[in-house]
């Protein structure tokens, strides 16, 4: 008789989406620990930098890891340079600390996006360290196998930042009713010119 391993299993469901204005990303905030809704108000966006933000999905203390050493890197950078990091300078180091550790790999999936000189960018990146440039939108976690499918339907490439706001609502809200790794509230930042503005967290 073979035993099973007992697995703790995580649910998230992210969303990217980028436009002319800007990137669009969003979450919903609840943490699960198996069959246990550990917290329904889990944050799943952090602010890098003004300008650059990052979602997270998969192990809690591992992705909050890869925030706090991406942030103080990014910040050096800042300090050493006089100028403001590259969106894919964020991705590429973040990509790197990933490959460093894939031996006992972070248990995270990841999607950056910000705005720098070149324009918006979303990057999507996985456990290992592999980093890809989204140039349309991007889904990650337990619950995005639902949200590809309304993004894949919704998204035009000459939608507004209103509307992309609209269809990352959308995505979320569909994955919350069907996948059950996901619920609690909508948080959901914008990234303009302007920088990070919050969006929503209800």
């Amino acid at each position: 008789m073979v035993e099973n391993p007992k697995i703790l299993k995580t649910g998230t469901t992210t969303v990217g989406i980028v436009t002319k204005e800007g990137v669009i990303l969003a979450t919903e905030s609840q943490a699960t620990m198996g069959y246990l809704i550990a917290t329904t108000k889990a944050p799943k966006i952090y602010e890098i930098t003004p300008m650059i933000a990052m979602t997270i999905s998969g192990s809690v203390a591992d992705c909050q890891q890869i925030v706090r050493i991406v942030r103080a890197n990014a910040r050096l950078h800042e300090l050493e340079s006089g100028a403001p990091i590259p969106v894919r300078s964020v991705a590429r180091l973040t990509a790197n600390i990933l490959f460093q550790n894939r031996l006992f790999p972070y248990i995270s999936q990841l999607l950056i996006g910000g705005i720098d000189e070149a324009g918006p960018h979303l990057y999507s990146l996985d456990p290992l360290g592999s980093l890809l440039e989204e140039s349309e939108f991007a889904s990650t976690g337990s619950g995005s196998v639902i949200a590809y499918g309304v993004l894949e339907s919704d998204y035009k490439k000459d939608m507004s930042i209103d509307e992309a706001i609209a269809l990352a609502k959308k995505a979320i809200s569909a994955a919350r009713k069907r996948d059950a790794a996901s619920g609690g509230e909508i948080q959901m930042v914008k990234i303009t010119r302007n920088g990070i503005e919050w969006v929503s967290k209800k």
